[in-house]
């Protein structure tokens, strides 16, 4: 079952076209090698950061769409969902895994910063860039600037 925010047949609609035309537009940048920043040469180590304890401050989280891939494509105990999240100068997103969460950022406006546990310095991430998050991955971002920043969200959370 297909549920968004706007729920009227022609809204849906619409929103559907939206939804499936990002998810075209995110693997097509992957596919013709458009990406986020990556971590610098020689940056790259196991357990390079520990968890942060940093707030989920300044920032915007919103369900823009679910799916139960479940009963779409019988993938048990999954949701598909798409996030639009908006992060302030100066605002953070938290520390968390993807162990058992991945997921594809499409980053739509801005330049943040990513500290993640595979990598001893900051990774930048630019307006058009996008990143898969693993399994392998633990990170929280941070955007050090003074515009806002826009990340389109997809992943498959756990029901």
């Amino acid at each position: 079952m297909f549920q968004a925010s706007e729920r009227s047949g022609h809204g849906r609609g619409l929103l559907t076209a939206g939804v499936l035309a990002g998810l075209m537009l995110g693997a097509s940048l992957i596919a013709t090698g458009a990406s986020a920043g990556e971590c610098p040469a020689g940056q790259t180590k196991p357990n390079a950061r520990e968890a942060a304890d940093v707030g989920h401050d300044g920032t915007t989280d919103t369900v823009i769409a679910t799916l139960d891939v479940d009963k779409e494509q019988g993938i048990k105990g999954r949701n598909f969902r798409m996030r639009r999240l908006v992060i302030e100068p100066g605002g953070t997103v938290p520390w968390h895994s993807h162990a058992e969460r991945p997921a594809i950022i499409y980053i739509v406006e801005g330049t943040v910063e990513e500290y993640a546990s595979n990598c001893a310095a900051p990774i930048v991430h630019k307006a058009g860039d996008v990143t898969a998050e693993t399994k392998d991955i633990s990170h929280w971002w941070k955007n050090t600037g003074d515009e806002t920043v826009v990340l389109i969200s997809a992943d498959l959370p756990k029901m």
